[in-house]
């Protein structure tokens, strides 16, 4: 999409952004107060029992939900998972029995809608919604909302974008693209999903006229739309598979690339690198001149959800500034709270502001809501990138 064409929806994100970096002066302002633990008694709570929560594998960091579990005496049962595909694939073949809490990512909302595995929240109970960045909430209600009410509610943001090995990666930091992932210089050295991969590419080329295509919203039009523009993408990158090193599918192992398996640079999450940078490790993550690639993942509820009041205490939990903080802090995330970002370290502000220099918040690209046909035929090309 180019500029000054955004949607609605994709100006609330951007705005959710911005006011982040309001909150990050504002911060700076009256000095970081550190991470805390939540005050929570447990006479704040009215039950104990269980919790079974199916959640990205790494957005619930220590202490999180240890302290939950302590202050509350509900024992939250985690079931990780590591890619969307794999959490859709997982409520449709339980019909989701077993689960009272999931964490889609806002443009999964057609595919939520149509496997109709979603309960709507009842608003009321939801007693910190308030706390809430308003602009993330509409983020959640301009997808979410249909037929009796609203079916997410924000959890994290992040992008996806480039990290590197600052000890190893010789390449133009000042010309940090999408397309320096096929750079001659790093052939054999480069890390990324494989959908990820051939986006990356579409914006390469629309940024430099080489295939015109609205920053690739354009093939979100229909499947004759998606075939003209990705086709020649994945011609592409067929031809230069062996750029890739690896095809990372979780946090963990885009870390172990980075680390131990000789990736120089990739197209990641911003969580796993920024959680190495933090450790002293020697990798950074920035936006790419084409613009960081922006999700926004939130909670679900299910439908057949056995432990509700187990679930809203969780939820009122997390949506306090002292966890939201701890979130973003242990995962390299950033928060949805107002407030949270003071209570966050200086290593973490100082991260944020190297991962959008400059303008670069001004040149997001946001996933757009993926309609239905989109993810199987998506998967076809990802798997012959893979085999070729």
């Amino acid at each position: 999409m180019k500029k000054g064409t955004l949607s609605s929806a994709q100006q609330t994100m951007r705005a959710a952004l911005l006011s982040r970096r309001a909150f990050l002066r504002s911060a700076m302002a009256i000095g970081a107060v550190g991470l805390t633990a939540p005050m929570i008694s447990r006479n704040a709570f009215s039950s104990s029992g269980d919790l079974n929560l199916l959640m990205w594998s790494d957005e619930f960091p220590d202490p999180v939900i240890p302290n939950f579990e302590k202050a509350t005496g509900i024992l939250v049962n985690k079931t990780p998972f590591s890619q969307n595909d794999e959490q859709v694939n997982k409520l449709q073949a339980t019909g989701g029995e077993g689960f009272d809490l999931c964490q889609p990512t806002r443009n999964r909302a057609p595919q939520f809608q149509e496997i109709q595995v979603l309960a709507p929240f009842d608003l009321n109970r939801v007693k910190n919604a308030s706390a809430l960045m308003p602009s993330m909430l509409e983020s959640s209600t301009s997808l979410w909302t249909w037929d009796d009410g609203l079916y997410h509610l924000p959890h994290l943001w992040g992008s996806e974008a480039i990290s590197y090995r600052t000890d190893i990666y010789k390449g133009d930091l000042a010309n940090l693209s999408y397309g320096s992932l096929w750079q001659d210089d790093v052939k054999g050295h480069t890390q990324g999903r494989g959908h990820s991969f051939l986006l990356g590419i579409g914006l390469w080329w629309d940024a430099i006229g080489k295939l015109p295509s609205n920053r690739m919203l354009d093939a979100y039009k229909d499947e004759a739309s998606f075939k003209k523009i990705w086709d020649p993408i994945l011609a592409f990158a067929m031809e230069h598979k062996s750029w890739v090193k690896q095809f990372w599918d979780s946090a963990d192992n885009t870390k172990t690339g980075l680390m131990e398996n000789d990736v120089w640079i990739g197209q990641t999450w911003d969580g796993p690198p920024l959680s190495l940078k933090k450790e002293g490790k020697p990798v950074n993550y920035t936006s790419p001149k084409e613009g960081a690639i922006v999700w926004l993942d939130g909670l679900g509820l299910i439908k057949a959800a056995k432990n509700l009041d187990q679930a809203y205490e969780f939820i009122n939990y997390l949506m306090t500034p002292e966890v939201s903080a701890q979130l973003a802090e242990g995962s390299g995330y950033n928060p949805v709270v107002t407030g949270a970002d003071a209570l966050t370290s200086d290593a973490f502000k100082k991260n944020f502001q190297e991962a959008y220099p400059g303008d670069a918040l001004k040149n997001v690209w946001h996933w757009p809501a993926e309609p239905t046909w989109l993810s199987e035929i998506r998967s076809q090309y990802v798997d012959q990138f893979k085999a070729a």
